[in-house]
């Protein structure tokens, strides 16, 4: 943390657009006729849900049931990108692995309202993961190994590939040019950001060339649902090509000798379905500091959006930035401390 003298008020921030944010006509009322056009009978329940990048809602039916549906963010992804984000998600389905995959109907996955492109999906309910208990870290390790496996078959042609350049060069540039920092905070972000890039691509050279797989890609525990005691995997928007650690080194926390402890767990399980290459231990924390980074780009990019500043109150204010450079900072230290290794 950082010194409590620090003033939680606001810095410079770009100008906010003066044209309507794409999402400003998304109503409820909208919502419930999209999915009526696709054939369904909404009974007028609807529940905004806790997204961000995109707008997800949890709509009635007059039967009792319920549907989620996705509203896309405009722009963001391509029509192929989409694809293939579902054809991986309908692959996987196919093969038992339990994601929750779009609803199909009329041989199509992605529709189009007023504009909006949105995609339906059953509603899963369960609990958190609890990677606490040794059980639930082996069956994810054998899960995420059968994500893997399927996702060495083939390559997307149209989603990103994990990079330095794109989470963590992209996300400083903007940050330096995009009025968010400035000042004393502009010269510490600028100084330490470029020191801690440094490291994190002299870890990747030093890897050597990485198997690239298709990924979850973001595969922290919101995306995890626990039921019928088996973990299902939701929400594939950043699925990516990658290597296999982005998807299990957020199941690792606290010290070291708990990661470590967590660590014999989740790789136990997943040897039993995929091969876990031990060298990538050593990309853990360059993709903890890319992620550090790319998180803080991604909020000043969407802070247009209305429900970004109502979201995420603390975000862009001196106490923010402040203890950011501080986290990175830490995190550079991280990066010399001796990688995990399996016992």
């Amino acid at each position: 943390m950082v010194n409590g003298n620090v003033a939680a008020v606001r810095v410079s921030s770009p100008a906010e657009s003066s044209q309507p944010h794409p999402y400003a006509s998304l109503s409820p009322d909208l919502v419930l006729t999209a999915v009526e056009s696709l054939g369904y009978r909404a009974d007028a329940r609807v529940f905004a849900l806790n997204s961000y990048e995109n707008r997800v809602y949890q709509v009635g039916l007059e039967d009792g049931s319920s549907l989620i549906v996705k509203f896309y963010r405009p722009a963001r992804w391509s029509d192929a990108q989409i694809r293939e984000e579902h054809a991986f998600m309908a692959e996987l389905r196919d093969l038992e692995i339990p994601v929750g995959a779009p609803i199909v109907r009329d041989a199509e996955t992605i529709f189009v309202y007023e504009g909006f492109r949105f995609s339906i999906f059953e509603r899963l309910a369960g609990r958190a993961v609890n990677l606490e208990n040794p059980d639930d870290l082996l069956s994810m390790g054998r899960f995420v190994a059968r994500i893997h496996a399927v996702g060495e078959r083939a390559r997307f042609e149209h989603r990103y590939e994990l990079s330095v350049e794109r989470l963590g060069c992209e996300s400083r540039q903007f940050l330096l040019e995009s009025g968010f920092l400035d000042g004393d905070l502009q010269r510490a972000y600028e100084t330490l950001s470029a020191d801690l890039l440094k490291e994190v691509e002299a870890r990747f050279d030093a890897h050597g060339p990485i198997r690239q797989l298709r990924l979850h890609g973001d595969c922290h525990m919101g995306n995890v649902l626990w039921r019928d005691d088996t973990p299902h995997f939701v929400d594939f928007d950043d699925t990516m090509m990658g290597p296999a650690m982005q998807d299990l080194w957020m199941m690792l926390s606290g010290d070291r000798d708990q990661q470590q402890g967590q660590l014999i767990e989740l790789v136990e399980g997943y040897n039993e379905f995929f091969d876990f290459v031990p060298s990538e231990l050593s990309l853990i924390e360059s993709l903890r500091a890319l992620r550090l980074m790319h998180y803080s780009a991604w909020l000043a990019r969407r802070w247009s959006d209305p429900a970004f500043p109502l979201s995420f109150p603390w975000f862009n204010t001196q106490r923010y930035w402040a203890e950011h450079i501080l986290e990175l900072r830490e995190q550079l230290a991280v990066l010399d401390e001796p990688t995990l290794r399996l016992m």
